[in-house]
């Protein structure tokens, strides 16, 4: 991930962005919610962001309204929601024999006095080549339970804290007539973006020209909102949303958001989905 050392805009969650205010946040406003065991503190944070056109001059600008965990708790629930998303991509397939699940060795190498060699009782010993493994890995499973709102708030904590690096540019999907790398780094220059450095384009339809224009730049991701992932969003410098998918992040992680039966259902698929893919990419 990169580090806001050398970068002080970077998104890492090593840096110190989730305590720094923005300067284009207005003052947050915080939101009790009460819950049976104890009041939940969220606060609110109110970003501008600027639109620019596919010749990159501004042409708007927009806002961006979404929970954020409190600076205190900040770190902490971003950093559980990264670890579990880590630790659930392991498969846990690591598995070695024992000295007793290899096979052959059943048989005293040699008598046990009168030879001058260290007494053997199997040539299936660890201390052997081709012998058992001593304390080696078993299948586990490694995956760790996160609630769904914590989740929701550790990813819409990271968005907020990076809108300083953050833009908005008008749908440019019907703008590649055609499949051309050249042309889609020319519009990120324009737009004031460096191909050198990691970038997350946020839509909520990838046309198919636009994917084969950009699958080639190795410091891009264009995600869609159900493929929007945590890591993706610390990992990057600078992100850039369509104002399809502001509409849609303000729907779905504002203050105005409720929980709903169609969405758990959403995000159950979108969680299988994404385990089938780290399973496939993994083999």
């Amino acid at each position: 991930m990169a580090t806001s050392a050398a970068k002080p805009n970077s998104l890492s969650f090593f840096s110190s962005s989730f305590l720094l205010s923005s300067s284009r946040q207005l003052p947050r406003k915080s939101v009790s919610v009460k819950t049976s065991r104890r009041s939940l503190s969220i606060t609110s944070e109110l970003a501008t962001l600027p639109i620019l056109s596919f010749t990159g001059d501004k042409i708007g600008e927009t806002y961006l309204d979404l929970k954020s965990a409190p600076p205190e708790t900040a770190r902490a629930v971003v950093h559980r929601a990264i670890l579990a998303d880590q630790q659930n991509k392991r498969r846990g397939t690591a598995s070695t024999l024992t000295r007793s699940e290899v096979r052959g060795g059943g048989k005293k190498p040699y008598p046990q006095k009168k030879t001058g060699r260290a007494r053997r009782g199997s040539m299936r010993t660890p201390l052997r080549p081709g012998g058992g493994v001593i304390f080696g890995p078993k299948p586990k499973d490694w995956s760790i339970k996160i609630n769904k709102k914590e989740k929701r708030l550790a990813i819409s904590t990271a968005l907020s804290s990076a809108v300083e690096s953050t833009i908005v540019v008008e749908d440019f999907g019907e703008k590649f007539e055609k499949p051309k790398t050249k042309e889609f780094i020319a519009a990120m220059n324009r737009w004031g973006l460096d191909p050198k450095e990691k970038s997350m384009f946020l839509m909520m339809e990838v046309p198919e020209n636009v994917m084969l224009s950009s699958r080639n730049i190795g410091t891009l991701n264009v995600l869609t909102p159900r493929t929007l992932n945590l890591f993706d969003i610390l990992d990057s410098d600078k992100l850039v949303l369509t104002p399809a998918a502001v509409d849609y992040l303000k729907g779905r992680y504002g203050v105005d958001y409720e929980d709903s039966e169609e969405d758990e259902e959403e995000e159950e698929d979108g969680e299988g989905t994404d385990a089938e893919e780290n399973s496939d990419a993994a083999q």
